[in-house]
């Protein structure tokens, strides 16, 4: 009877050992093109959460406090999920109503004339991956320059430190870019 038992506990743990050498053996992000380093750097230092938000906003509607620096995805029900931003500095901040004009994933990189100006050690083009500062996402924002983008540098979170951008780390813009359309309203408040 013990022999029966030691031969089960045996048995049992080689599956599940097994189980979790497969787990650790597939990464569902390879199949995404972001591998093993996809979300480079980790979570962010202001986690995503479901909050009460008293709004007539649709759901699906988005809402950038710059002040706080924090986005809002207006859900049903008087709630919104909230996540993390890096803002505008300085100079940079701005505020209206603009439409999700287009959404990329692994977007490149062209800085902008007036960027180039300010940085002429920045590259004239960067291809899309996990250096690209623009990271994982961009949405895309009417026919502006600016973008809610993930981030190869997560720990500007909670910062003003952008261009005019939004950055989220590239988990949270993977998220918010999974469940946002083409056409959604952001509302951005200076």
């Amino acid at each position: 009877m013990t022999r029966g038992f030691a031969f089960l506990f045996i048995a049992v743990t080689m599956l599940a050992g097994a189980g979790q050498a497969q787990a650790q053996f597939f990464d569902s992000r390879d199949i995404m093109g972001g591998g093993p380093n996809f979300f480079a750097g980790g979570s962010s230092p202001i986690p995503r959460t479901t909050v009460y938000f008293d709004s007539n906003y649709a759901p699906g509607t988005i809402v950038v406090n710059t002040a706080e620096r924090r986005l809002y995805l207006v859900l049903p029900n008087g709630q919104a999920l909230r996540y993390g931003i890096g803002v505008g500095r300085d100079g940079f901040r701005w505020g209206g109503v603009h439409r999700i004009s287009a959404k990329k994933e692994w977007p490149s990189w062209t800085p902008p004339s007036q960027m180039l100006a300010r940085r002429p050690d920045l590259p004239r083009h960067m291809a899309g991956g996990i250096d690209n500062p623009l990271g994982a996402r961009a949405i895309y924002l009417g026919s502006t320059l600016y973008r809610i983008h993930g981030s190869n540098e997560p720990e500007t979170i909670g910062q003003a430190v952008s261009s005019g951008c939004f950055r989220m780390t590239n988990e949270d813009v993977t998220d918010l870019y999974d469940r946002v359309s083409v056409g959604a309203t952001v509302i951005v408040k200076n």
